[in-house]
């Protein structure tokens, strides 16, 4: 997609059938159907983009929109909850992530925390309540493993840390907006409990979730940076 093609809102995602359903709603052109990182925008200036799955494409994705930085980037995601409060189909509004996938460590030192930009989560909550929705708060922990749900030593682990959900992106999404001085925040849908045998995401589930779930995900996004947008709130309201 041209680079004056791009607006000042973003939304970030894993699925194709995301911006699928953006473009059909907006009569809008996709760009790269067929190549990774599909994008479209809409005539109110909000792009979405699907950079695929994982950490290093989710810097890959927060690099290149330093080309020309928008004003707020919003990630919807998904990732599996673990604890007995987040049954599936919940929203979680992370508070922060835990640095657990290493891409970050290239960008900021490890202590650094990875934190969204609150003026635009409280945007999101907004739009959560008003339309009745349960919604969690808490951390979330980033990795890079796709398979950990029989390593018992991790899963010990993870207790310690007391995350809410785990995904692949949030951290470095987060981290690598900050570096990059980008405003940047994440709603996640809840897809699967991996804690438990019968939370484990199978197919069938999974589609599930995307039948019943995914075009209140993309619609909260959509009016939480529409909104924004509309209303000309300014985002990045500190000095880097």
């Amino acid at each position: 997609m041209p680079l004056d093609r791009f607006g000042n809102f973003v939304l970030l995602t894993n699925f194709r059938d995301y911006v699928q359903r953006f473009a059909a709603r907006f009569a809008c052109d996709i760009y790269g159907d067929n190549r990774p990182m599909q994008a479209a925008t809409n005539d109110a200036g909000l792009t979405i983009v699907n950079f695929g799955i994982g950490s290093p494409n989710a810097a890959t994705i927060m690099d290149l929109l330093t080309a020309y930085h928008p004003e707020a980037v919003l990630f919807l995601g998904k990732c599996g909850g673990l604890k007995h409060a987040t049954e599936i189909g919940h929203f979680i509004l992370p508070i922060g992530a835990i640095r657990g996938e290493g891409t970050s460590d290239d960008y900021l030192p490890p202590l650094v925390p990875a934190l969204p930009s609150f003026k635009l989560h409280k945007f999101v909550s907004q739009k959560l309540v008003e339309r009745g929705l349960d919604y969690r708060t808490g951390v979330i922990y980033t990795t890079n493993r796709r398979v950990w749900e029989h390593d018992l030593k991790f899963r010990e682990q993870l207790q310690e840390y007391t995350p809410i959900g785990i995904d692949m992106e949030t951290a470095t999404v987060f981290v690598v907006g900050h570096k990059n001085q980008i405003a940047r925040g994440a709603l996640l849908l809840v897809s699967d409990k991996p804690l438990t045998p019968e939370g484990v995401k199978t197919s069938e589930s999974d589609a599930r979730v995307n039948r019943d779930w995914s075009d209140v995900h993309l619609s909260i996004g959509i009016d939480s940076l529409t909104e924004i947008g509309e209303k000309g709130e300014m985002i990045k309201h500190f000095q880097y």
